[in-house]
């Protein structure tokens, strides 16, 4: 394994050991984005047996899908999340010493207990479809803006008591009397002082009832000391001149996941991007939620970060939603995800064009994709040494793009995943099955390589090695 897969996809065992990657990629232009790849893939038998030793941690069966094999921490204590994230900083002083201008990724369930991000999860989901809701009765669709009047006479014929109007026009200067998704959502921030307008319907009852209903003192001190721990984090990074990648997860955690990245984007992306958020495009959503959180960067007045990936949890998701009975939130193919990609791609570079105040990370192992990012920039008047447009790939994979981008002056990164061979196997297990369809398209990296080693014959070259 060691001398194989491992040494394909992952960079070493500990700090020390991946620094002569690192500087033999940053020699050729290419950086890092660190990962300590160190997740947890247990049965749910056991599982449940620590839950019976630790009082402090809590088997929740909607939450663990270990027989998705789903690459999440698993939460048993505080002191646990603390060393986690002393994990994460050994992580960020290690991409500063190593690279300039380097990324350091960071799991969120690494930092809190994972049914505190699905309960929130739930919340904020339930509280959007409540604007759906309430958008199709007013005859709109999507993210179209509602009217305030004929919300507030609605809300109140269904029970409600708080002054939903009075609210939003002292909210929101020069009020046109609409309401669009981003001001339903800022009642969710300000929820300690407006908890009375935060009800939605019980579909078993037909009655409003608080939105926060089961959300207890101690979550609302749980969500702190998560975002208490990622402001540690961003701190760091910020004097290791290092930023931040917040990867996602699972679509029944990603919702609170990306709630707080961005309220730690809000904090920290004041002057340079420090945060970034990670959209995974082959949901159907990911457009919505692009626009969405651009549009909120832009109101907010601090600058949006991104990666865009097509999505790792593909088999997951399909076999989750399959199994519990609901639409799968995955697009039907691979050409559905890459227009998906590409329509979230070109949102963001337009918001680049125009503003200056975004940054994206090309995150895909596509060509066309790659072709694609350049020729709008092109139109758009980016140039590589700006630095607002980056490109990503996994180490071990499509080198053909990643080393001819760098020599190319575009900012260039891989993924560098590392850790003991023991404790990386469910990172590599993954990796394996999320990546079936594309080891099949492989063919092209060994045209290439067949090609480079004919010339070198050719010409005597065979020995030769770069300087670096």
């Amino acid at each position: 394994m060691k001398m194989t897969f491992y040494a394909q996809f992952v960079a070493g065992e500990d700090h020390e050991s991946i620094k002569p990657l690192l500087q033999k990629n940053q020699a050729f232009g290419v950086g890092s984005v660190l990962d300590y790849s160190v997740e947890e893939d247990i049965s749910q038998e056991e599982a449940t047996r620590k839950d019976m030793e630790e009082e402090t941690c809590r088997a929740q069966k909607p939450f663990v899908d270990w027989q998705w094999g789903a690459s999440t921490y698993f939460y048993s204590d505080e002191a646990k999340c603390d060393q986690h994230m002393e994990t994460f900083i050994k992580c960020i002083e290690a991409s500063g010493g190593s690279s300039t201008d380097g990324f350091s990724a960071v799991k969120m369930t690494a930092l809190g207990r994972p049914q505190f991000l699905l309960q929130f999860s739930e919340v904020l989901v339930k509280w959007q479809r409540f604007f759906s809701f309430l958008a199709a009765k007013q005859g709109k669709e999507g993210l179209e803006a509602l009217e305030l009047g004929p919300l507030q006479d609605y809300l109140t014929k269904l029970g409600a008591t708080g002054d939903y109007q009075s609210w939003f026009t002292g909210q929101k200067e020069r009020c046109s009397g609409t309401i669009d998704m981003l001001d339903w959502n800022s009642l969710v921030d300000d929820r300690a002082r407006v908890s009375e307008l935060l009800v939605v319907p019980n579909l078993e009852t037909g009655r409003l009832e608080p939105l926060f209903k089961t959300f207890t003192v101690e979550e609302e001190k749980q969500m702190e000391r998560m975002l208490q721990r990622m402001d540690v984090l961003a701190k760091s990074a910020e004097e290791n001149g290092v930023r931040l990648m917040v990867d996602a997860e699972q679509t029944y955690l990603q919702p609170a996941i990306s709630y707080l990245t961005l309220e730690m984007q809000r904090v920290h992306n004041r002057e340079r991007p420090i945060i970034f958020n990670t959209y995974q495009c082959y949901l159907k959503e990911a457009y919505d939620n692009v626009c969405l959180d651009v549009e909120k960067a832009r109101r907010q007045g601090w600058r949006f970060g991104a990666k865009l990936v097509r999505g790792a949890y593909m088999y997951q998701e399909r076999s989750r939603a399959q199994e519990m009975a609901y639409e799968d939130p995955i697009h039907p193919d691979y050409d559905a995800t890459n227009r998906m990609y590409h329509k979230c791609l070109d949102h963001v570079l337009d918001e680049i064009g125009l503003h200056r105040q975004a940054n994206v990370m090309v995150a895909s192992h596509n060509e066309d994709t790659v072709k694609h990012t350049i020729e709008r920039m092109n139109e758009l008047g980016l140039l590589p040494s700006d630095n607002k447009v980056y490109f990503g790939q996994l180490l071990g994979m499509c080198d053909q793009i990643s080393f001819p981008l760098a020599q190319a002056g575009f900012p260039v990164y891989k993924y560098v995943p590392y850790g003991p061979v023991n404790e990386v196997i469910p990172y590599l297990s993954r990796r394996a099955q999320e990546n079936r369809g594309f080891m099949k398209g492989s063919q092209r990296e060994r045209e290439l390589l067949w090609r480079e080693l004919k010339r070198r014959l050719a010409t005597g070259d065979l020995l030769h090695r770069p300087a670096f």
